[in-house]
């Protein structure tokens, strides 16, 4: 464990947040996890490069382990990976720049962008879909009618659809008492969030998060929404999918990682990071156990969430604590480990091009040890 991670655990706690103040007539949940990682010293943010550390052993890792992880990435689908520890790149694997689909990680992007229209008083959370006027081909029953913003950002509507075999039978959930990660519940927030602040989203993720971090690679013209064909049309709510760079997403994680704020800017609201990542589905929930063991990632709003408990030993995964993800099909992931002051992007640009093209959810997680393993505590020679 790094320097100044016992540290971190002693300040771990549960704290209450009034989100009623700090995000206007909401429903707040009860508690917020807060994590209070401090930033190293010497952490920084990249200008128009990113600066890379001058060897993995200054930064306290080892040279031969992080080889050995470039080689095995040789051996997996991974088309870009950047690592990077205290705002510089400790590691760097493949095309970083190359631009493709980020498949549900766009979710994640969409729960940042989603804060200072909250905070301002354009977003309501509390309005429910009827009053989004978010009504679809398949008409809503009367308790679906009910589901809130906030339900559809957490992945609990309730409202299903006939023609999905796996939801549960529509009208059988009230809003917010059961998960299903359901396409249509995210969907459905992209268009309340044009609806509520007047703005296309793709116009707000280049004013609100690509120019005040300076992504590198962000191309408006690149961006553009998945509707079903006609003849399959089966909602009016489109995917609106997003095209990013891999050291375009470390830039977003880096921003997680300091709360939202950029050098001196807050580019996110306070506490909005904490929020997304507090845990309102525990990871038992989430649905069926991945064949290799139980999932340890529980479900906050649009962002994936560390669930184990403290002082699981299991796999070092108490090295995890604190940790968040956004994930997307095939192998898109931004992670964010706090006790190592640690961002991690990781992009498979094969998407929906071939079958059997994807990094698997434990491949992932076995790079994520991976790396974690490499840290030196001190010992590095």
């Amino acid at each position: 464990m790094p320097k100044g991670a016992a540290t971190g655990l002693i300040l771990l706690g549960l704290a209450a947040v009034d989100f009623h103040s700090a995000f206007g007539q909401q429903t707040k949940p009860a508690f917020v996890r807060e994590f209070k990682w401090p930033s190293p010293p010497g952490s920084t943010f990249p200008e128009g490069e990113w600066e890379k550390v001058k060897s993995p052993q200054t930064a306290d890792y080892s040279s031969a382990k992080l080889d050995a992880l470039r080689i095995w990435l040789k051996t997996l689908n991974t088309t870009g990976m950047l690592v990077v520890v205290s705002g510089r790149v400790l590691f760097e694997y493949g095309d970083v720049a190359q631009v493709s689909k980020i498949a549900s990680v766009r979710k994640s992007v969409l729960g940042m962008l989603l804060g200072n229209y909250v905070v301002s008083g354009k977003i309501n959370l509390q309005k429910t879909v009827k009053e989004l006027g978010l009504d679809d081909l398949e008409k809503f029953v009367p308790i679906e009618e009910r589901a809130t913003l906030q339900n559809l950002i957490m992945s609990r509507s309730g409202v299903y659809f006939e023609d999905d075999s796996n939801a549960p039978r529509k009208g059988s959930r009230a809003p917010g008492v059961f998960f299903y990660y359901n396409n249509w519940d995210f969907n459905a927030a992209g268009t309340a969030f044009e609806k509520l602040t007047g703005r296309n989203i793709y116009d707000a993720l280049e004013t609100d998060l690509a120019r005040p971090i300076g992504m590198q690679d962000y191309d408006r013209a690149k961006q553009k929404k998945i509707q079903t064909v006609p003849e399959h049309l089966i909602s009016v709510h489109p995917e609106y999918a997003m095209y990013l760079s891999t050291r375009d997403m470390a830039r977003l994680g880096l921003l997680m990682l300091r709360q939202g704020k950029w050098k001196d800017v807050d580019v996110l609201p306070k506490n909005w990071v904490d929020y997304l990542t507090t845990v309102h589905t525990p990871a038992a929930e989430t649905g069926p156990t991945p064949s290799y063991g139980p999932s340890r990632w529980g479900y906050g709003a649009l962002w994936w969430v560390w669930d184990a408990p403290l002082g699981t030993t299991s796999a070092n995964w108490s090295e995890f604590t604190g940790s968040y993800t956004a994930m997307g099909t095939d192998g898109q992931y931004i992670t964010v480990i706090p006790l190592y002051d640690m961002v991690v992007a990781h992009k498979n640009a094969n998407i929906d091009q071939t079958p059997d093209r994807d990094v698997s959810a434990l491949q992932y997680q076995t790079i994520l040890q991976m790396l974690l393993d490499a840290h030196c505590d001190g010992g590095c020679r």
